[in-house]
C-alpha cells in the first residue's frame, strides 16, 4: 500500500485482520471509547481480535466463521455503562476512517454499510432494553 492512499479492496482474511487490528488500536487510544474497552469491558485484545476477524470475514466474505450472538456482550456491557448512541457514532466514525485509510472498493463500502447497520441495530436494541427495564421498574413499583 502507498502511504496514506488506499489502493485495493478488502480481499481476504489478511486484509480483514489488518483492518480490525488497526481499528482496535485506534479505538483503544480514543479518549471516548478507550476507557470503555480497556477499563470497563477489560477487553483482552489477543482473544477478541480473532473473534472480530471471524465476524468481519463472515459479514464481508461470507466465510461462515462467526456463530456467536453479537448483541449479548453489548447487553452485558450496557449494564456497566450506558452505551449511548454517541458511543456508537464514535465507533462508526473510527471504523469508517480506518476502512477509508486502508481500502477502496466494493467490500470496503460494504464494510462501512454493514457497520452502520450493525451500530444502529445494537444501539436501538440497547435503547429498547433500557425502555423495557424502565417499564418493568415502574410496574414493579406499583
Amino acid at each position: 500500500m502507498t502511504a496514506g492512499v488506499p489502493c485495493r479492496d478488502i480481499a481476504d482474511r489478511a486484509d480483514i485482520a489488518g483492518l480490525v487490528t488497526a481499528f482496535y488500536r485506534r479505538a483503544f487510544a480514543d479518549d471516548s471509547l478507550g476507557p470503555i474497552f480497556v477499563d470497563i469491558a477489560q477487553l483482552d485484545l489477543a482473544t477478541h481480535l480473532p473473534v472480530m476477524c471471524d465476524f468481519w470475514e463472515t459479514v464481508l466474505l461470507r466465510a461462515g466463521l462467526y456463530h456467536r450472538n453479537a448483541l449479548a456482550p453489548h447487553l452485558d456491557l450496557n449494564t456497566k455503562i450506558d452505551l449511548t448512541p454517541a458511543y456508537f457514532a464514535r465507533w462508526l466514525d473510527l471504523w469508517t476512517a480506518t476502512v477509508d485509510e486502508r481500502h477502496i472498493g466494493e467490500k470496503a463500502e460494504l464494510a462501512k454499510i454493514q457497520a452502520t447497520r450493525i451500530a444502529g441495530s445494537i444501539s436501538r436494541r440497547l435503547r429498547g432494553q433500557c425502555a423495557l427495564s424502565l417499564h418493568a421498574a415502574e410496574r414493579d413499583s406499583r
